[in-house]
């Protein structure tokens, strides 16, 4: 029997939940209390919560966590981190107390440009097309004039505007291909609507040309959207220091370290699969800031990654040398980031985190972010050629474990010494636990 409702969206928020939990759930009753469970108290903060977008039902909670001891280019931060994966926020404060002492972080602006295009076919004479392009660009920047000048005041706007022809991989496909410097705003919306005026100029224009014939003059625009690809906005964040100094742990000699960390960061330079894990340990780091900053961590995704392939083969981020005893690691990372408009203006807890940053330009959160990824990647290259990435992950994960087992105060607190100098693994702590019930049940 089809559970297709006409007019969903028009229902009231109880409504809505009461006809989920009615449909779809065993226990209605149970369902829409758990979702009741998750509302604010605060009337107004629930409201704002609710309008971020459609059909809101509830709210769905992250731990927002943050890793202290963080010195970037001279100055000390906090990092709001918001992420759910266990030992992500600890290894990142692990890393950045480990660099505090050996000078900290440097992060280095490489560049903030945005790009737009605008996808159009073109049926006719090539030789046509750049005459054509070169008489109208004057009036596509006039043209969006009252759509720029706001930026245009605080530094940013339309930097270029180029025709690209792109038939060699589609039959009579054509750009033009902007790009933009968006200041301390993400953009999007800005260059969206830039995009779209400059793709009505085109056939305005193309319409009246005089050398184009009555085909040519009907240019079809497929779309006008910016792109989340971009290479020319771009973070360098490194550390570095003598070899001798990289004493990660007591029993390991810090050059078989360095050497061992540098072939691991090579390995994930030239073995794909290996870099597609190495990259996304880079992102639980990008990402956790990321998210806790309001901005689009799905746009950072796809640029990061599409960046990672630029070779033409997917590979690593980061990267490490050591050259004449000293050792450095870096990473060069696009960010189109922002911290003004979209949620960093409306999320209480987005303006908490860039208030407790120091309220950081654009330029800035992307150094801290690039930060927070190198920090991250560290962290796991650390644990991976020591100690293994289990033992500490898995510690971290023991908790949530044990409250999966509902597991008392008493029973964590007799688990967590256990599990000093024992494996943690899923059944070894359901073991433990029913162990521990039965011969001591005063503490279930």
């Amino acid at each position: 029997m089809s559970k297709a409702i006409a007019g969903f969206s028009k229902l009231a928020k109880d409504e809505k939940i009461e006809w989920i939990a009615k449909e779809y759930f065993a226990n209605p009753e149970e369902a829409a209390a758990l979702v009741r469970k998750y509302w604010n108290n605060d009337a107004e903060l629930q409201k704002l919560h609710d309008e971020f977008i459609e059909n809101t039902i509830t709210n769905f909670y992250l731990p927002l966590g943050v890793a202290p001891n963080f010195v970037i280019n001279g100055k000390e931060y906090i990092l709001p981190m918001a992420v759910e994966e266990s030992s992500v926020v600890a290894a990142a404060a692990k890393a950045a107390k480990f660099w505090a002492a050996r000078g900290g972080f440097k992060a280095t602006i490489l560049g903030t440009e945005k790009i737009g295009q605008v996808h159009f076919m073109y049926t006719g004479d090539t030789a046509k097309l750049q005459p054509f392009f070169e008489a109208i660009k004057p009036k596509l920047i006039s043209g969006t004039h009252e759509l720029t000048r706001n930026m245009e005041k605080r530094g940013g706007g339309i930097t270029d505007i180029e025709l690209r022809d792109k038939t060699n991989i589609l039959e009579n496909y054509y750009q033009l291909h902007a790009t933009f410097e968006t200041v301390d705003s993400m953009g999007a919306n800005f260059i969206n609507s830039c995009l779209e005026r400059f793709a009505k100029i085109l056939k305005e224009e193309a319409a009246t040309y005089s050398d184009f014939t009555s085909d040519e003059k009907d240019v079809e625009v497929i779309m006008s959207i910016l792109s989340n690809y971009v290479p020319g906005c771009v973070v360098r964040a490194e550390v570095n220091c003598p070899v001798e100094e990289l004493t990660v742990e007591k029993d390991i000699d810090p050059g078989v370290f360095a050497k061992k960390f540098v072939t691991a960061i090579k390995i994930a330079e030239a073995e794909p699969f290996r870099a597609v894990t190495h990259n996304k340990g880079i992102m639980n780091g990008i990402d956790a800031v990321v998210v806790a900053t309001g901005n689009d961590f799905r746009a950072v995704e796809a640029g990061v990654h599409a960046y990672a392939s630029k070779s033409g083969r997917y590979s690593s981020l980061s990267h490490a040398t050591i050259e004449n005893g000293i050792f450095r690691f870096w990473i060069d990372v696009p960010l189109a980031l922002g911290t003004v408009g979209g949620l960093t203006s409306l999320h209480p807890l987005v303006k908490f985190s860039l208030e407790m940053l120091g309220k950081p330009s654009a330029k800035e959160l992307m150094q801290i972010v690039a930060v927070a990824g190198l920090a991250q990647n560290f962290a796991a290259v650390r644990s991976l050629t020591t100690t293994g990435i289990q033992q500490g992950h898995m510690k971290m994960h023991l908790m949530n474990i044990l409250n999966q087992l509902k597991a008392t105060d008493d029973e964590k607190r007799e688990a967590a010494k256990h599990f000093e100098t024992n494996t943690v693994t899923h059944a070894a702590v359901a073991d433990y636990i029913e162990t521990l019930r039965k011969v001591n049940p005063t503490l279930i």
